[in-house]
């Protein structure tokens, strides 16, 4: 197969396409099998969805879904792409949310991905995007569909990440799109993962390993991987290879109504990738706005109810036609002003510009001070620095700690020179990439060095890496000296009055390639560092308003007042003797939504765990599950109502919590240490005795073995999922909480997952579990809590819960209509009735009977074959929560 760009004749454009229309939608029709429509309630209007695998002309099946809503009339279309590694069942919510709202929207699953065949080839023209151009010739010819032409459908295109990517690419290789807004993606692939040259091996890693290994992907590109991998250096074919895949390569074809939304917290893909973006597309002559969301691929808030709103509002915009359309500023910038008062969360505050003044808007001169310094390359390029840990997600991730003033960073003396400012007088919002320029000389001919710039507060102690990003910079011909220009990554950050900027060149960072020949780097001052101030203070202070003399005052009062009227009720209850061995009890919890005084996520919720049990947490989405665990565990406060923990109170902060383990979905390891490493590390970090931590014991119980030794690199997610559950096992607590624990395993690992559950609580400790898989809890629980909007339907063992005498599986000859269930649900002593594929469960309300229940089934023609208690988890928790 050709994997170069195959240009304009190999994609065809807009004339060329009319004559082939027909053609190509018998390549995509055929073979494809039957439509199979669905309707799902919800908004103004029913929701249709079809679903259809597709059949290109080289012989892949493309796996597609179509949503419409209403039956009159022609509405825009939206095409939806997933990330990397994901499906179109990623984008099903916002797809649906489009239809409601009057578009046509179609999603599919990208090449390897979901069902859908054929070798991943990173949106190669003539394999992604060629099946994009596909799917908008069936668009074309879809009765809902709006159109500017015969054969030219009103389409925009949007999706985050890889799906951002085939967005920029057809839009410049098909005519037809009409407005596009892409996410957190890249411009030039080459350019992010080879940065000047260097090789960004652990992202590059998984990014392979999140598509299913080196061989789910073309051959051209597994190969020139493993090449990359085993040089460490990106050759010109590998720099090729990834340009003519990259939208940069059409760039000069992207004329059409643009949204850049690029993330802040973004290692993979950073600012500078949609810079480059708005560049071109706004050379080109069309409109671009840009928003830098807080989150991105290594972790923080992706905001993503603003920018699948601000999307759509795009889409009004330039695909409606509605020129009232709130489309936002030219510029956004999303800031974090902290962390909330209720939860922890971090708060969020946008600030726009009427212009996106690029990366080096406003530029402002900061002196550094330092002599000429040497510091070396290590042999092997060990130890490595760490500025960020890729792939590390979540609100937990380390950009998102940065952003609230909490650096974790590492660079090793002898391994980086550092040039530091004087205190900065005013703060300092720099929004751009800073810059500035370096003599460099190498006892080798290749040198590589990594630019970062520090917020590093008064007395030096604390110091924070915006972002945890930098600037990987190869110096080629080093060993003649050269002058080298640095630009840092693009942030958006606040530097404190008295605070000192500290630039930092290092010879080593875990996330890159290195030079693996031992050197000796010489780095002298060239320049002041220069740092954009466009959208922010840039030092000066501005007169006092007059809230801030009466402010004080006010607040003492308040303070006061609340000191006299509250401190009973904030004063910790003391514990409870009689609860000493009970590890917890729940009694009346209430949490209100915030600002709503009739809304709750839990309320006057009450139960008991006793030690032994494995409780399971159960209900569907928003019955408050969450909500309750969070609360349990101090991280947010209730209400109303009491959480005792072995007889003390439970609050933020609580001692009595150091008796409980706490395991959320998503923890993070360092890759390149073995899983004993990294739960050693971990224990340290609590400021523990080692001999508290008990690790032997919590191995034993987690079942990993040899492969404790092994590189977590190497892990499969079932053995990553057990590592994450040992560690909130170190220090063996009475209670352990457990959230989602068999997320993205396959059944061997759940049983095992399920194995070790059972240990645990072997001994007389107790595990509260939050799952999904009812078949999974069944076998595992000993206990059962469910719960619905907010409430506490039932709670009990599990037995009792599953074959409890009110609950009934009716059997009938025959499927019965919804009018008939509706009348068995209404009849007098019947809670709830649900029907099934072998008839009808039905829940009695206290007093109701089995045999006047069989009468007024007779009594209704119900044609009843059996009526017995029903055995299964599933269907008692259908049951419970009447749906």
């Amino acid at each position: 197969m050709d994997l170069r760009l195959s240009g304009p004749r190999g994609f065809l454009r807009r004339r060329s396409r009319r004559l082939v229309a027909a053609a190509g939608a018998v390549a995509v029709l055929a073979g494809a099998g039957t439509w199979a429509a669905v309707a799902s309630a919800g908004g103004p209007a029913a929701v249709h969805r079809a679903d259809r695998l597709m059949t290109t002309a080289d012989g892949v099946r493309v796996d597609t879904s179509y949503f419409t809503s209403g039956d009159a009339g022609r509405r825009p279309a939206v095409l939806l792409g997933h990330g990397f590694g994901g499906s179109k069942n990623d984008v099903r919510a916002q797809a649906e949310r489009l239809a409601r709202d009057g578009y046509a929207v179609l999603t599919w699953s990208a090449r390897g991905f979901g069902r859908s065949t054929g070798k991943i080839g990173l949106n190669a023209p003539d394999g992604e995007v060629a099946d994009v151009s596909r799917l908008i010739d069936w668009l074309a010819k879809q009765p809902q569909v709006e159109l500017d032409e015969a054969g030219d459908p009103r389409v925009g295109m949007a999706g985050g990440s890889y799906g951002g990517a085939i967005a920029l690419l057809t839009a410049g290789h098909d005519d037809r799109v009409d407005a596009i807004a892409p996410a957190v993606t890249y411009w030039n692939l080459a350019d992010a993962l080879f940065p000047d040259g260097v090789f960004k091996k652990l992202w590059a890693g998984i990014f392979v390993n999140s598509g299913g290994g080196c061989a789910r992907f073309e051959d051209a590109l597994c190969s020139m991987y493993e090449r990359v991998a085993e040089s460490g250096t990106p050759d010109a074919a590998a720099v090729r290879l990834l340009r003519e895949r990259s939208p940069q390569a059409v760039g000069d074809r992207i004329d059409v109504p643009t949204l850049l939304m690029q993330g802040q917290t973004d290692s993979l893909f950073p600012l500078g990738q949609a810079d480059a973006a708005a560049k071109a597309i706004r050379a080109n002559g069309a409109p671009v706005d840009v928003d830098w969301l807080s989150g991105g691929h290594d972790g923080g808030d992706l905001e993503s109810d603003r920018v699948q709103a601000r999307a759509e509002a795009w889409f009004d915009r330039y695909l409606k036609g509605e020129k009232s359309a709130g489309t936002g500023p030219a510029f956004r910038v999303t800031r974090t002003l902290g962390a909330g008062s209720g939860d922890g969360e971090p708060r969020l505050e946008g600030v726009g510009a009427d212009r996106y003044p690029g990366l080096s808007g406003d530029p402002r001169a900061i002196a550094l001070r330092g002599r000429e310094q040497r510091f070396e390359n290590p042999a092997g390029a060990s130890p490595p620095a760490v500025s960020g840990l890729p792939g590390i997600g979540g609100s937990g991730g380390l950009a998102q700690l940065s952003s609230l003033g909490i650096g974790i960073s590492l660079d090793f003396p002898g391994q980086f020179a550092a040039f530091e400012s004087a205190p900065v007088r005013g703060d300092l919002q720099i929004t751009g990439s800073p810059t500035a320029t370096v003599h460099v000389t190498s006892t080798t001919d290749d040198a590589v060095l990594f630019a970062k710039v520090y917020d590093v507060a008064p007395g030096g102690a604390q110091k924070v890496l915006p972002n945890q990003l930098v600037a990987p910079v190869r110096v080629p011909d080093a060993k003649a000296g050269r002058d080298v220009t640095l630009t840092l990554p693009a942030i958006d950050h606040e530097v404190a009055d008295g605070h000192r900027l500290r630039l930092v060149l290092a010879s080593t960072d875990l996330g890159y390639a290195s030079p693996a020949a031992p050197a000796t780097y010489t780095v002298s001052l060239e320049s002041d560092l220069t740092v954009p101030t466009a959208l922010g203070a840039t030092g000066q202070t501005a007169g006092l308003p007059a809230w801030v003399w009466w402010a004080p005052l006010a607040g003492a009062l308040v303070a006061a007042a609340l000191l006299l009227t509250a401190r009973r009720r904030t004063a910790v209850p003391p514990p409870d003797p009689a609860l000493a061995e009970v590890p917890l009890r729940i009694t009346g919890l209430t949490k209100k939504y915030a600002r709503s005084v009739d809304r709750y996520a839990v309320r006057e919720v009450s139960f008991r765990v006793d030690k032994g049990q494995v409780l399971g947490l159960l209900g569907p989405n928003g019955a408050g599950k969450t909500t309750t665990l969070r609360m349990l565990m101090g991280l947010i406060t209730p209400d109303g109502g009491e959480i005792r923990v072995f007889g003390h109170a439970v609050a933020p902060g609580a001692p009595v919590l150091s008796r409980v383990g706490a395991f959320v979905e998503g923890a993070g390891f360092l890759p390149h240490l073995t899983g004993r490493e990294n739960l050693e590390l971990y224990w340290r970090a609590t400021g523990r005795p080692a001999e508290d931590a008990h690790l032997e014991e919590a191995l034993e119980i987690a079942g990993l073995g040899e492969a404790l030794a092994r590189a977590v690199r190497t892990y499969s997610q079932g053995m990553r999922q057990r590592l994450a559950i040992a560690q909130a096992m170190l220090g063996l607590p009475d209670l352990l909480i457990l959230d989602e624990p068999t997320n993205g395993l396959d059944p061997p690992q759940i049983r095992e997952m399920r194995e070790v559950m059972i240990r645990y609580a072997a001994d007389g400790r107790t595990v509260i579990v939050s799952s999904h898989l009812l078949a999974e809890v069944e076998q595992s629980c000993t206990h059962l809590v469910v719960m619905d909007h907010g409430r506490l339907v039932q709670a009990g063992p599990v037995g009792e819960i599953i074959g409890s005498g009110d609950t009934l599986l009716v059997g009938t000859a025959e499927p019965l209509d919804a009018p008939v269930v509706e009348k068995v649900a209404a009849l007098p002593d019947v809670a709830s009735a649900v029907p099934t594929a072998d008839g009808l469960l039905v829940r009695l309300d206290a007093g109701g009977t089995v045999r006047r229940l069989v009468a007024e089934l007779v009594r209704l023609d119900v044609p009843v074959e059996s009526v017995g208690p029903h055995r299964r988890l599933e269907d008692a928790f259908l049951t419970l929560i009447g749906d």
